[in-house]
């Protein structure tokens, strides 16, 4: 992704409409080649994950373009290109995988980002249910090649309502997010075999949805 990176780069030292409108053909090359990287992405991924099948790059891709009406920050263009891929493409909120390309910041990753109440209940109760089908697939050989564990981020201090201080898996119940992501060198997102890492890490990935997807079904 050659060109994607070089116009990212470009991009963050010339974060202006005037700019970008001035260099469209430039983005119009960057973001064909990512959807093609998408498009790739997709067709390995069907092979594991069949709620894919049929799915178009160009429905999971995110627009480039900030929604600034609430935000200090008015800089009219996201420093990245993003994707969304599950069944319903990026207006699903369900559980799925993601990718962010942007210089030196690029990540790969996956499962369920701010589920509603409604879901993050019954995503919890499906843990407390099947905690160690959970933890198996926390603890795989294929998970871990990846993955140290899933993101902290949002995590509770306390128990969640409807469960006790003391739960044994009190650790596993505190999440509002259930993701994991790895981080990208810019020489792996250039390297030619880049989809077909990608599709191996979001293959570790696809246990963790199954029995995310399973608990909000």
């Amino acid at each position: 992704m050659e060109s994607t990176l070089k116009f990212l780069k470009q991009l963050a030292k010339n974060n202006q409409k005037e700019w970008f409108d001035a260099n469209r053909m430039h983005y119009d090359i960057a973001k064909s080649e990512f959807e093609d990287i998408i498009k790739t992405i997709i067709e390995k991924c069907v092979d594991f994950d069949r709620s894919l099948m049929g799915l178009e790059a160009r429905k999971c891709m995110f627009r480039i373009n900030r929604d600034v009406r609430f935000s200090k920050d008015k800089s009219p263009y996201k420093l990245n290109m993003g994707a969304s891929i599950n069944s319903g493409g990026k207006k699903e909120m369900g559980s799925g995988y993601y990718i962010h390309i942007e210089p030196g910041k690029s990540f790969l990753a996956g499962g369920c980002y701010m589920p509603d109440a409604n879901a993050l209940s019954k995503i919890r109760q499906e843990i407390d249910y099947h905690t160690a089908d959970f933890k198996k697939i926390l603890s795989s050989k294929n998970f871990k090649a990846y993955f140290k564990d899933l993101s902290q981020d949002g995590k509770l201090k306390t128990a969640p309502k409807g469960y006790p201080k003391d739960h044994p898996d009190l650790h596993l119940l505190q999440h509002r997010h259930f993701i994991v992501e790895i981080p990208l060198k810019d020489s792996e997102v250039l390297d030619k075999d880049f989809p077909v890492y990608a599709a191996k890490v979001f293959k570790a990935i696809y246990p963790l949805n199954q029995f995310l997807r399973k608990a909000t079904e």
